[in-house]
């Protein structure tokens, strides 16, 4: 009797944890492909269409087609006179990634494990935004290394989604062309085997290999949904570059491509070896300047078919030098930089960098200046050039200074030292030339810079850190991404006191 009323029993809670109405099929197992994907699951792309921007507020820019802004590395966009009162002012606020650090924690995640020095760029890498942000008609967006991309409303700060399309890193400057956005993913790390394969043939080694789910993921802007999906068997950190329908990308095990954006079918692949890291190419006239690492190598080559134009170096580059920096192309000038000649002094380990000017049509080296050497500074050990006005400005986080330099004749017009660097070094982030004021993100402060002579004009604190983050100016206002995992929008006014609107041009986005 007593094992009747326990089966009872047991069928009178089973039947009253199902929802009313249901009826358990008898004698039919569960079957655990009809399940639907969970809509709460912390990874579900999140949409909230209600925070899009309405037409009077997609201003700015209209598609991102390279990393930092554009070949010349410069993210400054004027609006209009007859732009929203918002945009032309300018915007404060601060969002939240998912994994958000508090700014006001001076101390990474990982200090008393790491130590500071290595916690610093460890966060970059593996929780917040190691690149800049991407403005497009009134929408930012950003990659982070939470394993997210966001988009955000550029006036209120409001997400509009939210989507993971890979458990992989993601450190690159979204690209944003024809309502589709291009996604770059690739683990910093090597495996065991890989590191076996660098000890016995440096050559042959990759990044990202067998790791994780490389390559390009292609989203529909408006709502974060996945379209594609381009794979690599080496990292594809690097940011891709649009041009003429197509994608460039490099990656880890040597290989540059030429993509579809429209279908992200491969349309050529060409080995150059080496193994990229952050150096995310740049297309000026048909051509594709890549950077490579371990193998250090600046390749031209023809966006049609792959081919190779020409190749040059920077002597005595390190390991990870040449694949760690952006190329910056302008007029018809590339313009490249690498740690280099390593050495010991007093037991400890110092680099050089050293900045190199080609021609971009033939390769030929133009100039090449020293910025002097430094204590080799944990991952990134570069500075991403920019060019505006004949002067290429860049920092170097082995000195922790900025140098501006005449583009023609490699002579340095005057250096500044980042003040309060840090164990890290300081230095990383291109610099952005924005209505005759200079504009730097380094640590957890934004500067403003005559651009003439070096001095500060404006200072502000941000908190948190920024990795190899170059300031986005829309208007009045210069969003950023952090390595505490989050957004930044900073009105322009809060940096340079003496910022006024003036007169703007008639166009809604010039450069």
């Amino acid at each position: 009797m007593r094992a009747i009323l326990l089966l009872v029993l047991a069928i009178f809670l089973g039947a009253a944890s199902m929802p009313l109405g249901f009826a358990a099929p008898v004698g039919v197992p569960h079957d655990p492909r009809h399940n639907p994907l969970d809509p709460k699951s912390p990874f579900a792309t999140l949409v909230l269409p209600g925070n899009l921007p309405p037409v009077i507020d997609q201003v700015g820019p209209q598609s991102w087609t390279q990393a930092y802004g554009g070949a010349d590395h410069n993210a400054a966009f004027q609006v209009s006179g007859q732009a929203p009162a918002w945009i032309r002012h300018g915007v404060r606020w601060d969002f939240p990634e998912a994994r958000a650090w508090p700014l006001t924690d001076k101390r990474p995640l990982g200090a008393r494990i790491y130590g500071i020095k290595e916690a610093l760029p460890v966060q970059t890498q593996f929780y917040g935004n190691a690149l800049g942000v991407s403005v497009v008609a009134g929408v930012v967006y950003a990659e982070s290394d939470d394993m997210f991309a966001y988009a955000v409303n550029a006036r209120t700060g409001h997400l509009i989604w939210r989507a993971s399309p890979v458990g992989n890193n993601l450190m690159g400057n979204p690209l944003v062309v024809d309502h589709r956005v291009y996604l770059s993913a690739g683990s910093v790390s090597f495996n065991f085997a890989n590191v076996t394969l660098y000890a016995h043939n440096p050559d042959a080694a990759g990044r990202g290999k067998d790791i994780s789910y490389n390559g390009v993921y292609c989203l529909n802007a408006q709502d974060g949904q996945l379209l594609w999906y381009f794979p690599t068997a080496g990292d594809a950190m690097p940011t891709p570059a649009y041009a003429h329908g197509s994608l460039f990308l490099s990656t880890g095990d040597g290989n540059i491509y030429g993509i579809s954006a429209k279908t992200g079918h491969k349309e050529w692949v060409t080995h150059v070896g080496g193994i990229a890291n952050m150096s995310s190419p740049a297309v000026w006239q048909h051509r594709v300047f890549v950077s490579m690492s371990v193998i250090p190598n600046l390749y031209a080559l023809d966006t049609q078919n792959g081919k190779v134009l020409w190749k040059g170096t920077i002597p005595g580059a390190a390991n990870t030098g040449m694949g760690d920096v952006s190329p910056a192309v302008w007029h018809g000038i590339v313009v490249m930089d690498a740690v280099a000649n390593p050495r010991l002094i007093d037991g400890k380990p110092t680099l050089q960098t050293i900045v190199r000017a080609y021609n971009a049509r033939t390769g030929h080296v133009l100039w090449t200046h020293d910025m002097g050497r430094g204590p080799k500074v944990p991952a990134f050990k570069g500075g991403v050039p920019m060019i505006s006005h004949n002067t290429v400005f860049v920092g170097s986080p082995i000195t922790s200074d900025y140098q501006a330099i005449d583009i023609r004749t490699g002579h340095v017009a005057w250096t500044w030292h980042v003040p309060n660097a840090g164990p890290a070094g300081a230095g990383r982030g291109a610099p952005t030339y924005n209505e005759g004021v200079l504009y730097i993100s380094t640590g957890p402060d934004l500067y403003a810079l005559n651009p003439h002579n070096g001095h500060v004009i404006g200072h502000r604190a941000i908190g948190g850190r920024f990795g190899i983050v170059n300031p986005v100016i829309v208007g009045g206002t210069i969003y950023l991404a952090n390595s505490w995992d989050w957004i930044n929008a900073v009105p322009v006014r809060e940096v340079n006191p003496h910022y006024s609107e003036g007169p703007s041009p008639s166009n809604e986005t010039s450069r």
